[in-house]
């Protein structure tokens, strides 16, 4: 069976930091292009972070740059999102994502088009909850 499984989510204050991982299970060898987008109660789906397994090339929203981090564990076929200096705005599920890519197009906002379509595999959730 091929999934996404999240984990790290919780509640924390304003100010802290936080880790999400996500590992691809199931997935055949190849190149991926996995990332993050998050959703908050009635607004739209937001960009987070892209990373491209084949080589680690890491792609940050803009706004996001400067305190979330993405990253890839080759070995544990894992990625990782880092998320310093959390503020109550940050406040949303967040979903991991992945589908096979090509290095330059992974985290374009082409590719966040077709993942916000229902292109790749997503997973359940998890959510993050910062208080002021």
């Amino acid at each position: 069976e091929v999934r996404l499984v999240e984990s790290g989510g919780g509640s924390v204050q304003a100010g802290e930091s936080m880790n999400l991982s996500c590992v691809r299970a199931g997935f055949s060898s190849g190149a991926w292009c996995m990332g993050w987008f998050r959703q908050a109660p009635g607004k739209e789906r937001e960009k987070v972070a892209a990373v491209f397994t084949d080589n680690d090339d890491a792609y940050v929203y803009d706004s996001l740059k400067g305190r979330f981090t993405i990253s890839h564990d080759r070995s544990a076929k894992t990625i990782y999102l880092q998320m310093n200096r959390l503020q109550p705005e940050d406040t949303a599920m967040y979903y991991c994502t992945a589908r096979g890519s090509r290095s330059g197009f992974c985290g374009s906002d082409a590719w966040w088009s077709d993942t916000f379509r229902g292109y790749g595999l997503r997973g359940q959730g998890t959510q993050v909850t910062v208080s002021s």
